[in-house]
């Protein structure tokens, strides 16, 4: 099974900033329905990207530091980040197609 870490403020800088690699943020709700529909695919894609990739999942109503800081407004939000720098950010229920598309373009960087 592959491994999703739970980040908040408190520690998404060592988790997600100082990450070796490159990191796909999830930033959701507890009671947001696409939340929760987008959920399976990132599961898949920890598990597909397991190695290459860190899947790191934010819950917004507990910690409002950090999506205030890379202007997250809506949720789903899902942010690429690589050497602590955005590459990609999703927002909304994207087909998994486009999240294969941001991850390899950010592996690719």
């Amino acid at each position: 099974m592959a491994t999703i870490t739970q980040v908040g403020d408190d520690n998404f800088e060592a988790e997600v900033l100082r990450s070796g690699l490159p990191v796909l943020i999830d930033f959701w709700a507890p009671w947001c329905g696409p939340c929760k529909s987008i959920a399976p695919i990132i599961e898949e894609l920890a598990r597909e990207y397991e190695g290459r990739l860190k899947v790191a999942k934010l819950n917004v109503d507990e910690n409002p530091g950090t999506p205030s800081r890379y202007g997250v407004r809506g949720i789903p939000n899902l942010i690429i980040l690589k050497g602590g720098a955005v590459k990609e950010q999703l927002v909304g229920v994207v087909p998994k197609s486009r999240l294969v598309d941001a991850i390899e373009r950010a592996l690719a960087a």
